[in-house]
């Protein structure tokens, strides 16, 4: 029988890993996302190291844990009316072995360099299910592009490019979008790169524009992606998204392409949030209003419930939109933001598949009621894969001066997902682990980079 320890926050980590994690702790005070990432991994690691104990001997997963660079920097801009600003900039460079570094940039206040830990953490192995060569980082800056002007989100960008273009490049280190980093910002960025350097090297950053060396269906790709994956987990089970009522939770770039793929797909989303509240519309989302709302006019969602006709929706300011009776739950916000409380209230009204759209947005206590509630879960470094992946076909495309298709590039995305999840339920029926997502997406993430890292040597 196994012996297990158990961290404060309830996971058992088997015994041979018990050391990793407090010495993660140690050398990383007040990371608490962070924490919350590698013991989310750890908890699942306990019949890899037994079944190839060649993983401990080597200290595979302690070189795992700790960044091959992490970048901080000064970020001084201008705003409009003339006073300096001053942000402070991160990337991390986690693991290269797969391929060069890959993972999105995010601009939000909350960003400090424990999230962007966790969030490059969760990129090594998102990135090895893919399996598609792409490393594993993360980066961004506790800049709020809320409320500024175009010209003010440029003098930033150009700013913040203008520090971290010398660790950059297409066989290095390609950032792509996030929280807070769309199309606009990717243009004044990939525009600074490319004046510094006097190189036109599309392939240095994804998520670019159509014109100028960007990949359809990329924009799409992380929703879409999301739902693809849902979507075989309901048919492995047995069940179907046609007909369910489905809450998703933002109404950002990831929540707005999952509401339309699940409206493809013959669902029905019945609400959807940003920061401010939620949204409920027992008719279904009306995606076009929306996708107006927020990415033409960049107003709060509670203009919802205003603008829509026949008065059929409703805002909830501040309130919990896993309040909402659903069947398939997506959260495509943020981190954490489904915690226990909301789990047994989604359980309650009978939720039967969980998919994260957002990076770890429920929190362990809630994994735990889904799984002692025998509720579906597919973890975020699985199901929200497909905007990465995309990306590297972006890549794909960049370094072949190539353009596919929409349809062609969807169909590779989906085939992915569809990829992904074989591997996954592959890997967790291969441990005795049948229906245990996580489980399933952790081990072979991990085993894929670890057996990469061994092949190099001590590295």
């Amino acid at each position: 029988m196994t012996t297990t320890a158990t961290t404060s926050t309830g996971p058992a980590i088997d015994k041979s890993l018990q050391h990793v994690y407090t010495e993660v702790l140690r050398r990383n005070p007040g990371e608490h996302e962070f924490h919350q990432a590698v013991e989310e991994v750890l908890t699942t690691l306990g019949p890899v190291v037994k079944r190839h104990p060649h993983y401990l001997a080597e200290r595979v997963i302690e070189r795992l844990c700790e960044p091959e660079r992490q970048i901080i920097f000064r970020v001084p801009w201008t705003d409009d009316a003339g006073q300096v600003q001053i942000n402070r900039g991160f990337r991390v460079e986690y693991s290269s072995v797969l391929g060069p570094f890959k993972g999105g940039l995010r601009f939000h206040p909350s960003v400090m360099l424990g999230t962007v830990k966790f969030l490059g953490f969760e990129q090594i192995f998102k990135n090895a299910l893919t399996g598609l060569p792409i490393g594993g980082g993360k980066g961004g800056s506790d800049f709020d592009p809320k409320g500024r002007s175009d010209a003010e989100v440029m003098r930033f960008c150009q700013s913040f490019m203008t520090e971290l273009y010398r660790h950059l490049g297409e066989y290095t280190d390609v950032p792509a979008g996030d929280i807070g980093v769309g199309g606009r910002e990717i243009g004044y960025l990939f525009g600074q790169y490319k004046r510094i350097t006097n190189r036109y090297e599309a392939g240095v950053l994804t998520g670019k524009g159509l014109a100028w060396g960007g990949s359809r269906a990329r924009k799409e790709a992380t929703g879409y992606g999301a739902v693809y994956f849902a979507n075989e987990m309901a048919r492995h089970a047995g069940l179907t998204l046609e007909g369910r009522d489905v809450v998703v939770s933002g109404s950002g770039n990831v929540a707005i392409y999952a509401i339309e793929k699940v409206t493809e797909l013959g669902g029905r989303v019945v609400a959807c949030s940003d920061s401010s509240g939620y949204v409920v519309d027992e008719g279904g989302i009306d995606l076009d209003l929306v996708k107006d709302i927020k990415e033409v006019r960049r107003e709060r969602i509670g203009q919802y419930a205003k603008e829509r006709r026949g008065g059929s929706a409703r805002f909830v300011e501040r309130g919990s939109i896993w309040d909402v009776p659903c069947e398939i739950a997506l959260p495509c916000a943020t981190q954490n933001e489904l915690d226990e409380d909301a789990a047994h209230t989604l359980v309650g009204h009978g939720v039967d598949i969980v998919a994260e759209g957002a990076n770890m947005p429920c929190t362990p206590g809630a994994l735990r009621v889904f799984k002692e509630a025998g509720v579906l879960f597919g973890p975020g470094k699985a199901v929200n894969a497909g905007g990465v992946a995309t990306s590297a076909l972006e890549m794909q495309q960049n370094a072949s001066r190539d353009s596919w298709t929409f349809d062609y590039t969807d169909n590779r995305l989906a085939a992915i997902m569809h990829n992904i999840h074989e591997r996954v339920v592959t890997t967790a029926e291969d441990y005795g682990r049948p229906g245990d997502y996580v489980f399933g997406a952790n081990a072979s993430g991990f085993t894929a980079v670890a057996d990469a890292m061994l092949a190099m040597g001590v590295i």
